[in-house]
């Protein structure tokens, strides 16, 4: 049986079509394919094999805006995008986000590892990250 690949990630959003041309101007997503669902749309926007999937959001926030590097409450903390330089990502954003947290140096774990993180129109934390490697052996999980 082969083995589930990750396909996507779906936002609920206030405001779609600002989302997406966030996402596509700033992190070089495309449209991929548009749902019509009566009144409303779901919209795929495609980045390499990973999708966004954005719908219009029907509810209020649960809880208050996440800020730092993102909430430690269950759920999802933060996306991550792997950037060249992240400063100069930082500065082509420009107002476009809002610093959550500035850069930090993650050298003690891997020479060059540094990462910082935004949030994006609608307050979804990303993080912009540089120089991150794998291990070469993990160690294994443990098991039960």
């Amino acid at each position: 049986m082969a083995i589930p690949r990750f396909f996507h990630l779906a936002l609920a959003c206030r405001e779609p079509l600002n989302l997406e041309r966030f996402y596509t101007e700033h992190f070089g997503f495309r449209r991929a394919r548009v749902v019509q669902l009566g009144d409303t749309q779901i919209v795929f926007l495609k980045s390499d094999s990973v999708y966004l999937e954005l719908f219009q959001a029907s509810q209020p926030p649960p809880v208050v805006p996440a800020d730092g590097d993102g909430p430690w409450s269950p759920g999802v903390r933060h996306l991550a995008f792997t950037v060249d330089d992240v400063d100069a990502k930082l500065a082509e954003l420009g107002s476009a986000v809002r610093v959550t947290m500035m850069p930090l140096d993650f050298d003690d774990f891997i020479p060059g590892w540094r990462s910082a993180w935004v949030a994006d129109p609608e307050g979804n934390i990303l993080e912009l990250t540089q120089g991150y490697v794998d291990e070469s052996e993990p160690p294994l999980a443990p098991t039960a």
